[in-house]
């Protein structure tokens, strides 16, 4: 059976993921994501009335034109968890494809609430809700299955296309995480299962966002015990304390809750995005989040919510806000720039319990949200986070357990996947041998 991979997007950046696999006459479409910088360096840009050649040419989406070369059916979409950079295209592309998208329960919630709001195409697909740990059969003699990952965000998997001549391994996006706060560990038993089992893996594409990191990346355990130990030392300051965090992280929104709770404040989850993951989160019973917490999206309730904080006393209070990035339209940058009933003052706390994406336009956004916030005298707290990427000893770990035959490295540029080919290098792969460092638009052949 012939074996192709078509690299179609997420490998000169990171956003847009995209992959394509055929075995035979079918193809499996891995995530079709957004280039989320590509659209904040213009102003006012709608994608949900866009059309997808525009955003195609912004660089914004995948420019899934070189399907055409593929001699197949496609079977199925599959993108591994909902953060925008692997399911924000599927508005703009899927209708193309008469296949059904399928991911786990969340994921599939958060791509029919983007479908909901897309202005310009009729997507129909059918979306088929599948758990991690489960599988189906696809096509002709292929099997799909979910294996557990833990991430960022909640219902995360690596998808495994099961072969004849082998497993495809799709590895974006996950950490080696034991001891989540929310949900399964990463289900490493599996994995090393799938790496002895029948012909073994013959492709493993991964994501090499912290290749270049030593070491392993800390579990969401960590991250909510560092954040514990910030908020709680701050019981006794009668200000203002404001947080932000990703709205899709649900683990950290869930520690926030609690630990606002632990030091007498009422916790408010302020912000489109932020309303839109932990309603949906709390709705599929991922998270049970008190009474009293308030979620407010929308302008006029979220201005209402500030003006209850400013009336009954900021110290009463943590609102937890979009903005962690700096994006100028954001909950935060507009508090930054006094567009909101909330006053800050000297003295008052803003902890990022988010790292900065490593991207220019986010590091000069968030640069410039932070400038605002100092200058009407709020003090910075940053870092209290861990990433939701492999480590360096995550990455040998994997390639341990899965011993595949070739390795693609993805969800970087070409500087980044540098990491990512030393250690391969080490674990006995060789560059142009079986690592294939490729590009956007590309059609590999393995079998």
């Amino acid at each position: 059976m012939e074996i192709e991979i078509a690299t179609i997007g997420g490998y000169e950046e990171v956003g847009r993921q995209m992959t394509a696999v055929r075995a035979g006459d079918d193809i499996v479409i891995f995530d079709m994501g957004l280039n989320l910088s590509k659209v904040l360096i213009h102003d006012n840009v709608q994608t949900e009335k866009m059309h997808s050649l525009d955003l195609i040419d912004m660089g914004a989406i995948p420019d899934d034109r070189i399907m055409s070369d593929l001699e197949g059916e496609v079977r199925a979409i599959v993108p591994t968890h909902g953060h925008l950079d692997h399911i924000g295209a599927i508005s703009k592309l899927a209708h193309r494809y008469n296949a059904p998208v399928v991911a786990t329960p969340f994921t599939i919630e958060l791509v029919k609430q983007e479908i909901q709001d897309e202005n310009k195409f009729m997507v129909e697909n059918d979306l088929v809700k599948m758990d991690a740990g489960s599988s189906m059969e696809i096509g002709n003699g292929l099997e799909l299955e979910f294996v557990n990952v833990t991430h960022s965000i909640i219902d995360a998997i690596n998808p495994v296309l099961h072969t004849p001549e082998g497993a495809i391994v799709y590895g974006l996006d996950k950490r080696m995480d034991h001891t989540p706060v929310i949900g399964d560990p990463i289900d490493m038993k599996r994995f090393r299962e799938i790496g002895r089992e029948g012909e073994g893996v013959l492709c493993y594409i991964e994501d090499c966002t912290n290749a270049n990191r030593k070491g392993r990346t800390p579990s969401e355990s960590v991250a909510r015990r560092h954040l514990q130990d910030v908020v709680t030392s701050m019981e006794d300051y009668d200000g203002g304390i404001v947080a932000t965090t990703f709205s899709s992280h649900i683990a950290r929104v869930k520690s926030l809750v609690e630990f606002a709770q632990e030091i007498d404040r009422t916790p408010l989850l302020l912000g489109r995005s932020m309303e839109k993951y932990s309603g949906t989160a709390e709705r599929l019973g991922f998270v049970d989040f008190p009474g009293e917490v308030g979620m407010f999206g929308h302008r006029r309730s979220y201005q209402r919510a500030f003006k209850r904080i400013m009336n009954e006393g900021k110290e009463n209070f943590l609102p937890v806000v979009t903005g962690h990035q700096g994006e100028p339209r954001a909950m935060l940058t507009r508090m930054g720039r006094g567009e909101t009933p909330y006053q800050l003052e000297d003295g008052d706390k803003v902890l990022f319990s988010a790292r900065v994406i490593p991207e220019p336009t986010n590091e000069g956004q968030r640069y410039q949200s932070e400038n605002l916030l100092q200058m009407q005298g709020a003090r910075i707290y940053d870092e209290i986070h861990v990433s939701g990427h492999l480590c360096q000893e995550g990455h040998y770990t994997m390639l341990d357990a899965l011993q595949p035959q070739h390795v693609i490295p993805s969800h970087q540029d070409m500087e980044g996947y540098s990491g990512y080919v030393h250690l391969a290098k080490n674990q006995g792969y060789d560059l142009g041998r079986d690592i294939t460092v490729t590009h956007n638009g590309n059609v590999l052949q393995l079998v």
